[in-house]
């Protein structure tokens, strides 16, 4: 395990108004870690990575990058220090062709040879990206179109990546492929939190987990302890219903 956090929520609370929507909720994320957040829908995980990623800010408690308050930032500084996400859905542009939503991953940094590098870089990770350049993003498959997605958050050069619902809408055969490639870049030194609904496959290839329900965190600890643990069934099968 790692020795330094890339991340930490320190007893954070949010509101919609006068509902709560994450209450007290507190976990960390080592550097070099796959870390999953489980829960079912409404369980306060999108609202968690609007949090971190400064798009809602918290009534209380404290957002804290590689040692760094950054509660209250806006999204385009936390973006800066090295934080990219994988949006649920994918949310490709369909009009545009693959080149182009790659260099939107991009649109913040000025480095045009590291860019150019960048982009031969996740052509080698994903090799059937080089082949669809100039098609279409909406004409992709599925699978596809997760390479994609993930190949723009690394156009960002970052080294923290936010994951969230990466098996949404895909099929059996295309969730496997989807996990397999959140193992490939966290194998390039990348340090992920993947936000999920499937919790096998999520621990699975997780060092740690934490399971969110109506906006608490309700249980906690190392990826194969929760896997043996009747407490995740009881907590994920009530959330999910």
């Amino acid at each position: 395990m790692a020795d330094t956090h890339m991340l930490e929520l320190e007893n954070v609370d949010v509101y919609y108004g006068n509902v709560v929507a994450l209450e007290q909720v507190s976990l960390r994320v080592g550097t070099g870690e796959i870390v999953c957040l489980l829960g079912g829908n409404a369980s306060g995980k999108t609202t968690t990575m609007k949090t971190i990623l400064g798009i809602v800010k918290p009534r209380r408690g404290r957002v804290i990058l590689r040692g760094d308050n950054v509660t209250g930032l806006p999204s385009s500084k936390i973006i800066r220090r090295g934080v990219a996400m994988v949006p649920e859905n994918r949310e490709l542009f369909p009009s545009l062709i693959v080149l182009e939503n790659l260099k939107l991953g991009a649109f913040l940094r000025r480095d045009k040879d590291g860019i150019a590098e960048d982009l031969d870089y996740v052509c080698e990770l994903f090799p059937r990206i080089r082949q669809r350049l100039k098609q279409k993003a909406g004409t992709l498959s599925g699978g596809e179109q997760q390479m994609v997605a993930v190949a723009r958050a690394l156009m960002a050069r970052p080294d923290f990546i936010l994951m969230d619902e990466p098996s949404m809408g895909l099929s059996p055969t295309l969730v496997k492929q989807s996990f397999e490639i959140i193992e490939r870049i966290h194998a390039e030194g990348i340090t992920v939190l993947v936000v999920e609904q499937n919790a096998a496959m999520s621990l699975a290839i997780a060092d740690r987990g934490y399971v969110l329900q109506s906006g608490k965190i309700v249980l906690s600890g190392p990826a194969q302890e929760l896997i043996a643990d009747e407490r995740l069934q009881r907590a994920y099968l009530s959330h999910a219903e």
